[in-house]
């Protein structure tokens, strides 16, 4: 089987072990070399951000505004606030459970987020974005918003198309690329003599996130089942086979069948599941932003950058909103979240793509968070709308 029909997680592990294996013996010069494509590929990566979050945030929030009804904004306003919610959590579980497991990455990091020893490129090229990351977030709502209220199909239609581009663009070229661009990055790490202490941080880091995975779900569930005056347990075993394929497939559109039967075995209103686990799968993204948040704070911890409360705050508020476009990129959440990383945390091109590294790795257990508590999303919006008939 060729190479690139493996999926992008096996691609991922394996350009991890191979920089892992590679750094001890390979040459400098290589070294440098696969340092130089990184910086190449960083530069790409930079350039497309404002593109991603213009070209698939705007179009999304303009197809939500189409949908209209008392339920789409009922269901919305659940969806972030339980992704806030889970963001939020992941910081506060996180921020006293890691600085006792993880150790800041070298002596020297402080403020220099390079300070990592890593060897340096043979050339570099600048590549500008043609906006700021804040730009092209505050242009995707003034179009979405003014799309939706004005009914602008042939705009929406120049944006629909627009957003096919970039998906191609990140299909073709951005996705393929990525295993390359982590092989490098941990090639340099493991000749530099930090990969041992990263990934060793990173270890205790998955045991956490999966922890309040579980604990999130249960949370989640308790609150529907208030509200909806179910057992949360009962309702957790029958989404069971939603989370079993999110695990498998990797993927919340994918697993929309599944999410939707098991939804209806809850006794939800059919035309309320119909509604409401489709959208959730395209808004609601709480693992996935546990999942960020926590490996963000982890790589701030190991950096020496600043991760006060309200910092992080701000940068889970952001995130919601632009993993809107999540859906449908390969990769998921993470490319979404570039953009909020690099302006809001500060972080460079090598923490990115650690950043992306270690999410991919585990990509499967924050989508099967999230198809699982768009149950709980749709047995609060069922209730409530049972009390409005």
């Amino acid at each position: 089987m060729p190479f690139n029909k493996f999926g992008l997680l096996p691609r991922v592990i394996v350009a991890i072990a191979a920089g892992l294996l590679l750094g001890q013996y390979v040459d400098p010069s290589f070294v440098r070399f696969c340092a130089t494509f990184n910086a190449l590929f960083g530069q790409l990566l930079g350039f497309s951000i404002p593109l991603i979050i213009l070209a698939l945030v705007a179009p999304g929030i303009a197809e939500l505004g189409k949908s209209g009804g008392r339920l789409l904004g009922i269901t919305v306003a659940l969806a972030y606030g339980s992704t806030f919610f889970a963001g939020c959590f992941a910081y506060s579980a996180c921020s006293a459970i890691f600085p006792s497991l993880i150790g800041v990455a070298t002596e020297a990091a402080g403020d220099a987020p390079d300070s990592l020893g890593l060897l340096g490129t043979f050339f570099s090229i600048e590549i500008p974005p043609v906006m700021d990351v804040m730009t092209a977030l505050v242009l995707a709502f003034v179009f979405g918003i003014g799309m939706a209220a004005n009914g602008s199909e042939t705009l929406l239609r120049g944006f629909t198309e627009s957003r096919d581009i970039i998906k191609k663009l990140i299909a073709t070229v951005i996705v393929p690329l990525l295993p390359l661009h982590i092989f490098g990055l941990f090639l340099n790490m493991t000749h530099s003599g930090v990969a041992g202490t990263i990934i060793g941080n990173f270890g205790k880091v998955i045991g956490v996130i999966f922890a309040l995975h579980l604990l999130l779900l249960l949370i989640q569930f308790s609150v529907a089942g208030i509200v909806g005056r179910r057992n949360p347990l009962r309702m957790l075993w029958t989404m069971f086979p939603a989370y079993a394929t999110a695990l498998g497939t990797a993927s919340s559109a994918a697993t929309i069948p599944v999410t939707l039967a098991s939804a209806k075995k809850l006794g939800i209103n059919n035309e309320v599941a119909d509604f409401c686990v489709p959208l959730c799968a395209t808004i609601h993204l709480s693992g996935s932003m546990l999942k960020i948040t926590a490996t963000a704070l982890a790589v701030c911890l190991m950096n020496g950058l600043p991760h006060d409360p309200a910092l992080f705050a701000g940068f889970v508020a952001l995130l919601g909103v632009m993993m809107v476009a999540a859906p449908g990129i390969p990769g998921g959440a993470i490319m979404a979240a570039t953009g909020a990383l690099q302006s809001t945390l500060g972080f460079n091109e090598s923490q990115i793509a650690l950043m992306i590294a270690i999410y991919l790795a585990i990509d499967s257990f924050g989508t099967a968070g999230n198809v699982t508590g768009d149950g709980a999303i749709a047995v609060i919006v069922d209730r409530m709308a049972k009390e409005k008939q």
